[in-house]
């Protein structure tokens, strides 16, 4: 087996080489174990590289009567298992010539197939591949998180007397796609889908190869991707666990076969992609279960509860849904060069559209909240000065007494909640400041 020089990624995305590597290295036996899969598999690879050199070396005793292409052509495949690279492993053998290799090196792709691991270079080249193949298709990459970004989930146990009346509620599991509450009593868990998720994923496949990244375990991972993606049409293989990344407690973009400059990331919690927050849609927490509310500090009444939930048309991801299309149209306008086109500066530009012409001073916020706060506006195009300025159109307070909010209110400008700028950039969309207007305490 070479991967190198005989998987079908040279010319297709990533899922080919998921597809390539699992009917490699899948089992001839359903009952074989997996230790004796790789033994085995291990003594068929060396085995065949024996029997290419000893055709070699038939070859060469038979000189006189074989034509010098195929002499040449076997002797440059015999060096090319003689220097092969060792461009990753399966368990302790090399994908390409088969050869056993001392120690572990590389990276981890388990989530693609059990005991697989990448050397940077080969990384690179499938990551290049793969994006040839994508921008021919106009698709960039999606990697999304599960819990508060896609759907929520708690355990049976955790159901508060007001969240009961769900359990005669769940929808059948024998056909997921036309149900979004759903018991999973072999977990003893519940799971609500974000309303509007399937048009998401439908919509957003079509522009988008995606990756599921969560920091559930592995098996809550592919139950989650189950419910999501019943037919296998959007994820197949591609789900990542924390099991499978190289960091604990963050998330990385290196198990990802995309290059970083075509990635999109949609996830609820900010803190874990420390290195790639260019890359990052911060998406609005989805709180459906009171347990989600309690773990987040939240003491209010859950949806369930309230016997709501978010809006189907213009709800949070409904809203991502326009800004992922917008980011994805200019890629691709107008230009059929797009080596030195980077989602993150389209990302960019999109946000700065959110408050562009807002010039905003703040007035007793705690002074620990305004860096996050003054980075966030201007994130989004706003201006943010320290002192009063006729130029000012926003007071951003807590407090309505203050010196700076009473100028505010005479010389007609907006004095609004330190709200106002959070909802902005959950929804990349300037809110109505009467939904946010701060009122003089009585």
């Amino acid at each position: 087996m070479s991967v190198v020089t005989d998987s079908p990624v040279h010319s297709s995305s990533s899922d080919d080489f998921i597809a390539f590597l699992d009917a490699e290295l899948d089992a001839s036996s359903p009952d074989s174990s997996p230790d004796k899969e790789v033994e085995k598999q291990d003594d068929d690879e060396l085995e065949s590289v024996r029997i290419k050199r000893r055709k070699f070396e038939s070859i060469e005793e038979t000189e006189g009567s074989t034509s010098e292409g195929i002499i040449k052509q076997s002797l440059e495949a015999s060096m090319e298992v003689d220097i092969c690279t060792h461009p990753g492993s399966f368990g302790n053998m090399c994908i390409r010539c088969g050869q056993k290799l001392d120690g572990e090196s590389g990276v981890t792709f388990g989530y693609i197939h059990k005991g697989l691991r990448l050397h940077d270079e080969e990384i690179s080249r499938l990551r290049n591949t793969d994006m040839k193949s994508l921008l021919c298709r106009k698709k960039l990459y999606l990697v999304l998180d599960l819990d508060h970004t896609l759907l929520n989930s708690t355990h049976l146990a955790h159901l508060t007397s007001e969240e009961s009346h769900l359990l005669n509620q769940t929808d059948s599991l024998r056909d997921v796609s036309k149900g979004s509450l759903f018991k999973l009593e072999h977990m003893n868990m519940m799971t609500k889908l974000r309303p509007f998720v399937r048009p998401f994923l439908k919509e957003a496949s079509e522009m988008f190869e995606m990756y599921i990244y969560t920091m559930g375990d592995r098996p809550y991972a592919l139950e989650m991707a189950k419910l999501l993606d019943p037919q296998g049409e959007y994820f197949n293989a591609k789900v990542i666990s924390r099991d499978d990344g190289t960091q604990k407690h963050q998330k990385g973009l290196d198990v990802v076969l995309g290059q970083e400059s075509a990635v999109l990331i949609l996830d609820d919690t900010e803190h874990a992609w420390m290195k790639h927050k260019d890359n990052l849609i911060l998406m609005e927490r989805y709180h459906f279960f009171g347990s989600s509310c309690r773990q987040f500090g939240f003491n209010c009444k859950s949806l369930a509860e309230l016997k709501s939930d978010e809006n189907e048309t213009d709800g949070a991801l409904a809203k991502i849904l326009k800004v992922l299309k917008q980011v994805h149209c200019m890629f691709f306008d107008k230009q059929e060069d797009f080596d030195d086109r980077d989602v993150r500066q389209m990302l960019s530009l999109v946000r700065r559209e959110v408050l562009s012409g807002c010039v905003i001073i703040f007035s007793r916020i705690v002074h620990g909240a305004i860096p996050s706060l003054r980075k966030m506006a201007e994130q989004m195009g706003a201006t943010c000065l320290t002192e009063i300025d006729p130029s000012v159109t926003h007071v951003v307070a807590t407090d309505a007494g203050t010196e700076k909010c009473r100028w505010a209110v005479k010389e007609k400008k907006f004095v609004v909640h330190p709200l106002w700028i959070e909802a902005a950039n959950y929804f990349w969309q300037k809110q109505p400041e009467e939904n946010f207007i701060l009122k003089k305490k009585q």
